[in-house]
């Protein structure tokens, strides 16, 4: 029973965190981090040799950790102590998120669970930020100008809440394939996908929409059953339609326009959503009736080639949008997903001038936004590098990239290890994951725990299924006296 509740603690995480700017800001990461390291000294108390991982995944731990180590470490060469330390305390968070889901989801039945709680999650957060734009009448919340009406709350950032949206719909792709699960949770996972493709298509984040894609494209691919592809076509399907009502209305789409207009728009938009949902559930009801499950006939190196389309279409798009010049200022609708235009390749071109002054220690975590302020090209205002590699390179040098790296492949090994142990329970954790880093090599996910916590639980969930004790029954643990004392 207590390392359930540590599971559904760290299931109920990134929600709760999503409430306080996302994890941003100093003091909700700090807390965060606080009760992270909490829950995994009790797992590890909780469980008899908690700390016996696989050699891929105590790599990746350990790649983490030094990762935050070195970070904390930069503070002492860095412009800026404080930047440095907060950089460092990210990491930290991620180091105990990942360390207490790779045992606390040793549990079966906290695996089982992951899932569709976190779906659950994401479709709170992101069905609290439409709420203000379905009923403008009765709520309004804060909004940035630099937002421009673009979905924002309550992490305070668009893109943030289009990969958050994106991560949603590729775990509801997932419950709709999954037959394993109750007909009723397939259903209201194609439900959910109405609301959460309304949302992404509100944050008009192109980067958001291309890890969708890439995600779904993953979990087909590694599932290799038909009943899942009928899952990620009728989610899909649902999440489409979600947007296509959505996208006439000016107010919903901009959060402008006249009161009373904005009211009769989101009473509009508000009931072709519930009866969208309902419609999507009744198919999905449908599609279980009628479904032959069956292994989806695929060519052997169907996986390397997908991964290698996604790798080609990623630089083609860096490449034509690093040359686009429209001559017409970015604008905030539905326009924006026209054009690769940006203002990302001018925080890149910073990164890699960095890198060229510090390529060994780097600049000290946090240091790239001092020397943007000194070497920007542009009015912008910046924080972050919007790439994690770059940023890594620039703040952390070859020590720190050469860290992430080892993560990353160690991730890579582990995900592969738990696909061969069992390739059901492991795929969508794999896509989440393949879509958060896509994702993160064009934006500043890093910085937003609300919305990457949920990769490192995965990395997490996929460590736990490496692990010896992963096959083995759910059994009541007693509590030791270390555990008591937690």
């Amino acid at each position: 029973m207590l390392l359930a509740a540590v599971a559904a603690a760290l299931l109920a995480g990134p929600t709760t965190l999503a409430f306080f700017t996302g994890g941003y800001f100093a003091e909700a990461r700090e807390w965060a981090g606080v009760v992270t390291w909490a829950l995994a000294a009790c797992a590890i108390a909780l469980v008899p040799k908690a700390l016996k991982l696989d050699r891929s995944a105590a790599i990746m731990a350990a790649g983490v950790g030094g990762l935050a180590a070195w970070t904390l470490v930069s503070a002492i060469w860095a412009p800026v102590a404080g930047n440095a330390w907060g950089a460092g305390e990210i990491v930290a968070l991620y180091a105990g998120a990942l360390l207490a889901s790779a045992v606390a989801f040793r549990d079966a039945n906290a695996r089982r669970a992951a899932e569709p709680v976190l779906a659950l999650g994401v479709a709170v957060v992101i069905g609290y930020g439409m709420s203000e734009r379905l009923l403008p009448g009765l709520l309004h919340f804060a909004a940035s100008s630099s937002a421009e009406g673009r979905l924002e709350q309550p992490l305070t950032y668009w893109n943030a809440m289009g990969e958050l949206a994106a991560i949603g719909l590729i775990l509801c792709a997932r419950l709709c394939g999954d037959r394993s699960r109750p007909r009723e949770i397939r259903a209201l996972a194609a439900a959910a996908s109405v609301l959460l493709g309304s949302g992404l298509y509100v944050t008009f984040s192109r980067g958001a929409l291309f890890e969708y894609a890439i995600g779904l494209l993953t979990l087909a691919v590694l599932s290799r059953r038909r009943e899942q592809l009928a899952g990620v076509i009728v989610s899909l399907a649902a999440a489409v339609l979600g947007a296509a009502v959505t996208a006439p209305f000016h107010c919903v789409t901009a959060l402008a326009g006249p009161r009373p207009t904005a009211e009769s728009q989101g009473a509009i938009v508000l009931g072709a959503t519930v009866v969208l949902a309902l419609l999507a559930a009744g198919v999905q009801l449908r599609v279980v009736a009628r479904e032959k499950p069956g292994e989806l006939k695929l060519p052997r190196h169907a996986a390397e080639v997908a991964a290698t389309l996604v790798v080609a279409m990623m630089a083609l798009a860096i490449v034509v949008g690093s040359t686009e010049r429209s001559g017409v200022q970015l604008g905030n609708g539905a326009g924006r997903l026209t054009t690769l235009q940006s203002s990302r390749y001018a925080y890149w071109r910073v990164a890699i001038d960095v890198f060229d002054k510090e390529p060994i220690r780097g600049v000290g975590g946090g240091g790239w936004s001092v020397y943007w302020l000194q070497h920007r090209g542009n009015d912008g205002f910046a924080q972050d590098a919007h790439s994690l590699p770059l940023q890594t390179m620039a703040e952390l040098g070859l020590i720190g990239l050469a860290l992430l790296v080892t993560m990353l492949v160690a991730a890579g090994f582990t995900a592969r290890r738990a696909l061969l142990a069992n390739r059901a329970a492991a795929a969508a954790p794999i896509a989440v994951i393949v879509g958060w880093f896509a994702h993160s090599l064009i934006d500043w996910d890093w910085q937003m725990p609300a919305v990457s916590l949920l990769a490192f639980g995965m990395a997490g969930l996929l460590a736990a299924l490496c692990a010896p004790e992963a096959e083995q029954a759910p059994q009541r643990h007693s509590a030791t006296p270390a555990a008591a004392a937690l």
